[in-house]
């Protein structure tokens, strides 16, 4: 089976595709580079420098003709989203409607779509289940909730089955931005790390569980949307603290107020996802957060 892949050289689309080749399947990769690194792409896998929003993008459909779409290509910063909102809906919107149109017009049998758990804002109950009120805080997490629908509608309209996944915050190896990886690159570089109110939980997800969910919901007969998390709450400050626990390194935190589109609290219930097909996390957060910091620590020795 062909699966093509979006964002397939960036930071979750690396362990995508090879999760992917590991398990047989046929894999072609799509990323315009804007934040991957080419040096991702497994050898010999087929590679399209292309972005998503392009017509040419129905030249890889024709050619290749693959079974399944894996979507994760996307502009994911909230940060940028809120300085740059048409360019934010450019790519998480417009390039959607484009994965969809190609899809449907080249008989792809099912999609699969990273969104976020964003889309739920700051949640009066928690842990938060796929049917919680929704109230995206930014126009990132806006974006991604506007192609959910138009997902949905596809399926409905045009049989065009889907999974979205709305991850928590993932992190590993080769993120670039993140807030785990952040803290840890002032930590071994001996600099006093920014954290912004420190007091703002997140439900972390190690990027390996999230490959395996991304392939496990492909080949599942389940659709619909799941919740792909760890489904366990950990504050800011006490991932700061783990990190300088396992690296030896003492600093001084700079403290600054939480960011304009944050989320306070979050915490996401993955019992749907492990119900519909059989997936679960299998790194807990203290051995992904382990394996994290010794791929750093190696990169910054070498």
């Amino acid at each position: 089976m062909k699966v093509l892949v979006t964002g397939a050289a960036g930071f979750i689309g690396t362990y995508v595709v090879q999760a992917l080749l590991k398990q047989q399947f046929t894999v072609v990769a799509v990323d315009n580079l804007s934040t991957g690194t080419k040096s991702n792409i497994v050898k010999d896998t087929r590679f399209y420098e292309l972005d998503i929003t392009e017509n040419d993008l129905e030249n890889v459909f024709l050619r290749e003709q693959p079974d399944y779409v894996i979507h994760l290509a996307a502009q994911s910063s909230v940060f940028n989203s809120m300085l740059k909102p048409m360019e934010d809906c450019q790519a998480n919107l417009l390039g959607t409607l484009n994965i969809l149109r190609f899809s449907k017009q080249y008989n792809v049998k099912k999609c699969v779509f990273a969104s976020t758990a964003a889309v739920y804002g700051n949640p009066s109950i928690l842990p938060i289940k796929e049917d919680s009120k929704l109230a995206p805080l930014s126009f990132y997490a806006l974006s991604k909730l506007s192609a959910e629908n138009y997902i949905l509608l596809y399926e409905k309209l045009f049989n065009l089955k889907s999974c979205i996944l709305r991850f928590s915050n993932v992190f590993g190896p080769l993120q670039a931005g993140g807030v785990i990886t952040s803290l840890l690159d002032r930590l071994l570089e001996g600099k006093d790390p920014v954290i912004f109110d420190g007091s703002q939980t997140r439900d972390f997800i190690y990027v390996k569980d999230v490959a395996a969910a991304c392939i496990q919901s492909l080949t599942s007969e389940s659709t619909g949307i799941f919740n792909i998390s760890s489904s366990t709450e950990i504050s800011i400050q006490q991932v700061f603290e783990g990190l300088t626990e396992l690296t030896g390194v003492r600093t001084n935190p700079i403290y600054q107020p939480l960011r304009e589109g944050e989320i306070e609290r979050s915490v996401l219930s993955n019992e749907k996802a492990i119900a519909s097909f059989e997936w679960q996390p299998t790194y807990s957060f203290a051995s992904a957060l382990e394996e994290t910091i010794n791929y750093y620590t190696h990169i910054k020795q070498t």
